[in-house]
């Protein structure tokens, strides 16, 4: 019996093999039908994922808001706020880490002359205020995200009143739609493949340096987080040395997140971690599912880097406040971003469109992302559910007033 591979195996294997094909074929000559029938399997691909993304955008954010219920928890809040926390300083982290290391990609089809580019704040903010009020369905055709999550923003909160069978009927078809998309990211080694394809046999090994420092980027900014910033968010919090408890969340709960590539997946190791830590039920039973869907710290590091590498390669000036407004919309992006390998990708052309760029262009970051999903997404996974039980119980009392890490260390249960 052959074995079943996964997403993660499929993808490397279409990429290597992507990579030998077009290597051969560039080296012995004749590669012009190879390289377009390559170009044609991955514009079916990146064609799919343009038609879907806008609507995946906005089922999700109109759900996700319509969703919030008032009278939470009073200890529920407060790990929310570490949530949102977490993700604007990974979100800030990218920043940062881009501009001390730009990235620049190879783009296709890109010429700066095609479409104006902001190069200061005033002309972002007029780009931004006049795609919020552009018409809704206008902005779905266009992909015009920033009028996307505006309109999804306003519905959602309009939605939160309505009664509970329309609320079910709005996660119905958000989660349908994150069901295509799904299916659309399984063909992903198939337009993968054509993709690698056709750009090896034009280019050769050029592309792999800047794939790669794509990639280093994206995996350095994650484990900075994951050992600096998160545990100084987790001592401001406690007053506590919080790496005996940053230790047992990465091998209790990252660990397993890496393999198995999906927060949601691992919500019944962390609920499980979270009684071992002797935590409130009531509190980590709504906290863990709620970050699972949420607590994206992995997606706003992915989201800003991948934007910003189109920015450096456009030679789009970026200063402070409009730095800022990526970060914002880095938050909202990952609170949104599905639950699925890969999730946070289709949501890269919306902090694309806070500078302007063309959706072919965004969408061609996307299938950079995807390249190096192999490394990147379960890196994302780690962070992102470890998380989910270190901030819940960074908030907990029975943890907070607790001398020692136990019964974690020591229980057997």
């Amino acid at each position: 019996m052959l074995p079943k591979w996964g997403l993660a195996s499929q993808i490397t294997f279409a990429f290597a093999g992507a990579i030998a094909l077009g290597l051969l074929v560039r080296f012995t000559g004749g590669g012009g039908p190879v390289a377009a029938a390559g170009n044609f399997l991955g514009s079916l691909f990146v064609g799919a994922l343009k038609a879907i993304a806008p609507l995946l955008v906005f089922t999700l954010v109109v759900s996700a808001i319509a969703q919030h219920r008032k009278g939470m928890n009073s200890n529920i809040r407060p790990v929310i706020v570490l949530y949102v926390v977490g993700m604007a300083a990974a979100a800030l982290l990218a920043v940062a880490v881009s501009f001390m290391f730009p990235s620049y990609v190879p783009l296709s089809g890109v010429n700066a002359a095609d479409k104006p580019i902001p190069n200061d704040f005033g002309e972002v903010l007029q780009n931004l205020l006049l795609k919020v009020v552009s018409n809704p369905a206008q902005a779905l055709a266009e992909a015009n995200y920033i009028g996307i999550l505006a309109w999804a923003v306003v519905l959602g909160l309009a939605l939160r009143l309505s009664d509970e069978p329309t609320r079910n009927f709005l996660k119905n078809i958000s989660d349908a739609v994150n069901k295509v998309m799904y299916w659309i990211i399984r063909l992903a080694p198939v337009g993968i493949f054509g993709l690698t394809l056709h750009t090896f046999i034009s280019t050769g090994l050029d592309n792999l340096a800047a794939y790669l420092h794509v990639l280093l980027a994206i995996v350095g900014a994650m484990a900075f987080m994951v050992l600096v910033l998160n545990p100084l968010i987790v001592f401001a919090a406690t007053r506590k040395n919080p790496y005996p408890l940053v230790w047992i969340c990465l091998k209790e709960s990252g660990l397993i997140a890496f393999v198995i590539r999906s927060s949601v997946a691992n919500i019944p190791v962390n609920l499980n971690l979270c009684k071992k830590l002797g935590l409130n039920e009531e509190t980590y039973a709504v906290t863990i599912p709620l970050g699972a869907t949420m607590n994206m710290e992995g997606a706003s590091i992915t989201i800003t880097i991948l934007t910003l590498a189109a920015v450096h390669t456009l030679g789009i000036h970026v200063d402070f406040i409009t730095a800022f407004l990526l970060v914002l919309i880095a938050v909202i992006g990952a609170c949104g971003a599905s639950g699925i390998p890969g999730g946070a990708l289709p949501l890269v052309p919306m902090a694309c469109s806070l500078f302007n760029i063309d959706n072919d262009v965004a969408m061609q970051m996307v299938t950079i992302g995807l390249i190096i999903s192999v490394v990147q997404d379960p890196c994302g996974t780690l962070i992102n559910s470890s998380t989910d039980v270190l901030f819940t119980a960074a908030v907990d009392p029975a943890y907070r007033n607790r001398d020692k890490l136990v019964p974690a260390e020591t229980s057997s249960s």
